[in-house]
Parts: C-alpha cells; structure tokens; sequence
C-alpha cells in the first residue's frame, strides 16, 4: 500500500523532516504513483486532486496479513492485517455479520467523526490484533493511520522534499520518495491531520523523537518513544460533527 498526502492536508511531525538527503518530490510527474504501479501493475491507484494520491495491490502479500481495500461515503481505507475480536466490534458500531476489517475502520472513524462517544485512543485499543491501516476522509480532508502495540505489520512513513507525507508497507518505497527522511510508523501510536502523532496505550503522555542511526552509521529520520515525564491533556469528548472532527 502506499499514499502520499499534501502537506495541507497532513502535516508530518517536525523531528521526522529533519533529514532531506536523498528526498524527491513524490508526486512531481507522478515520480513515486508511477514506481508503485511499476512494481505492482495490478494496483488500484486513486487520485485525491490536490490532497494526494493512494494505491493499494493484493501482489506480494502476506498470506497471514492480507490487505484489504473499500471505500465508503468518500471516505478511503487500506487495512492491512488481521482483528481478533471482530464479532465484538460489528456488535459495537452496529454492522452486518458479512462486515470485514477494513468497513469496522471506517464505521469506527465515521463513529468518531460523526457523534464522538469514545476517545480516538480507545477506538484505536479497542482493535485487539496485527494491523496497520491508512484512512482518508474526502469530506473533511482528514487522514487517520494507525499500526499495533507491537509494529507486527510493517509501515513506514516519511517526508518528501516538498514535504508531503508518504506512508507505505514498503521500505524501498518509501526511501525511494523520502531519502533519509523516513523511519517505521511507531509502535501502539495513531496518527491524524488535526491531532498529530499519539500513542493510543499511553495517551496521557507525550511522545519524543529519537534519532535513527542506519547501517552505515548516518542518521536515518527518528523514531517516537512514550516519554513517561511528560503529560498531556486528555482529549475531550465533544458531541458535534465539527468540533469531533477537529479533535481526531
């Protein structure tokens, strides 16, 4: 899977911009689009305008951890991986028993968007499993990422050199498009456009950059750790479809 969204619509965290050696511009002449479909002909590639582009190819995956791709109401998502506790869930925001991971993202987000009734944290807890997923909402031009407390689901993300966010399960895609501006998505964490980078199993705590080190010994974009001295407000819980989605 990969996407790549304007930085208007998805600002990446500062620390992860610091290194531009190597990056390109990833949607220039459709440079990163065109290596994607290169590598996977059978893709499906949508083109977001002026917010960005996503693909998504059921080529050389995973048996254990399939993809899975749908898009309902204009809101656009990539799953890739596995939930254990899927009768829970469809219970939980109402679905059809033909319901499958990927639709229980995107009830969950819309649930979040729509009403608010749970913390974006304890919707993202709530999946009990080995998943990564991408969501975004074409009406409020919002991005929603997430991956498991234990990364089982490998997803990288990065900047270009214009500054837009890539995000793929594929390293040689992303350092394609990023250079040495790139690292893992990081561990039990979720990701919005108005929210930023939150960690989900501590989200009373903020989270601090630490440097990558590569193979040759060059510093590689960061990673993100729970700083366990450092709080931050919970997130409020509000009723309205504007202000709800401003909080996730």
């Amino acid at each position: 899977m990969l996407a790549i969204f304007d930085k208007n619509v998805a600002k990446t965290p500062e620390a992860l911009q610091g290194q531009q050696g190597g990056s390109v511009c990833a949607l220039k002449d459709g440079f990163l689009p065109n290596h994607f479909s290169s590598v996977y002909p059978g893709a499906v590639t949508i083109n977001l305008g002026s917010s960005g582009f996503i693909a998504c190819s059921l080529e050389k995956q995973n048996p254990l951890l399939p993809r899975l791709f749908a898009v309902v109401d204009d809101m656009f998502c990539i799953f890739q991986g596995h939930i254990e506790n899927v009768p829970f869930l469809k219970q939980q925001y109402g679905l059809t028993k033909t319901a499958t991971e990927v639709t229980i993202v995107i009830e969950a987000y819309r649930t979040l968007r729509d009403r608010g009734p749970y913390s974006a944290d304890q919707v993202v807890r709530d999946f009990h499993g080995k998943f990564a997923f991408m969501l975004f909402d074409c009406s409020t031009k919002n991005v929603f990422l997430a991956g498991d407390a234990d990364g089982s689901v490998p997803l990288f993300w990065g900047t270009d050199a214009e500054g837009h966010l890539v995000v793929a399960d594929d390293v040689e895609t992303v350092k394609k498009g990023c250079g040495k501006s790139f690292a893992p998505f990081p561990k039990g964490c979720f990701f919005t456009s108005s929210g930023g980078l939150r960690s989900y199993e501590h989200p009373l705590n903020e989270l601090k950059p630490v440097p990558r080190v590569d193979s040759s010994g060059e510093v590689c974009g960061v990673t993100f750790k729970v700083d366990s001295e450092a709080k931050k407000e919970g997130v409020p819980r509000v009723g309205s479809v504007q202000n709800w989605s401003q909080q996730i």
